[in-house]
């Protein structure tokens, strides 16, 4: 998996958010890119985001840089570990699921 952006390790951190926990990576619907997060696509792209609507939650679009494996919009919004390798992602992240997912409820989340 290629992750763009401004990447700091091998687990897709990058010099915006390197937590422990910060190891997922989103791929953009605007352009099928994967990036750790929306300043990175803004530094490294000369297009706006568009955010994923609540109909295609579906889609595989969560990179998890610990295990490699792709989750979908669904699995990521409504756990708050990887399904397969159980590591924590980070909570804060959910402030800017608007970003990512426009059409994004907090009611469908359950953590």
């Amino acid at each position: 998996m290629i992750i763009l952006g401004n990447v700091v390790d091998d687990q897709g951190r990058c010099k915006h958010y390197s937590t422990k926990q910060d190891t997922i990576s989103i791929k953009f619907k605007c352009c099928g890119e994967y990036y750790p997060c929306y300043k990175c696509h803004e530094e490294n792209t000369d297009h706006n985001i568009q955010p994923w609507k609540q109909e295609d939650f579906d889609e595989k679009a969560i990179f998890c840089g610990v295990c490699k494996n792709i989750l979908t919009i669904h699995e990521y919004i409504n756990s708050s570990t990887c399904k397969h390798c159980h590591t924590l992602f980070n909570p804060n992240c959910s402030k800017h699921f608007h970003i990512y997912f426009g059409s994004y409820k907090n009611s469908t989340c359950s953590f």
